[in-house]
């Protein structure tokens, strides 16, 4: 298999302590992106629960689990999504959380 250069430079930065919010998210998507979902999960999740204020995590972690067949868990993070919007008045956000959810709900 071909190296990844993207994800190397951003597994790089992550194993090294020197990853910020974004670098951090940024290797969730790339996770996603290859086709290594449970990666792309982990990350996730750890993102969460160090930077739980780091908002665009919850809709592309929602979309994940939904791609999974993980809908109760998709749900659950749309729904701290959608709080965490609320509470810091991103209302765009808020909002495609809110298109996902109704997606889901059809």
């Amino acid at each position: 298999m071909p190296t990844q250069p993207r994800l190397a430079f951003l597994e790089n930065l992550v194993d090294a302590g020197k990853a910020d919010s974004f670098a951090r998210y940024a290797l969730a998507l790339e996770y996603d992106r290859l086709a290594r979902y449970s990666e792309s999960l982990a990350a996730f999740e750890a993102l969460r629960r160090d930077e739980p204020n780091y908002l665009p995590m919850y809709l592309m972690a929602a979309k994940l689990l939904r791609r999974l067949d993980q809908n109760h868990r998709a749900a659950e993070w749309i729904q701290a999504g959608i709080a965490l919007a609320e509470s810091t008045g991103d209302m765009h956000a808020k909002s495609e959380l809110l298109d996902l959810h109704e997606e889901s709900a059809s």
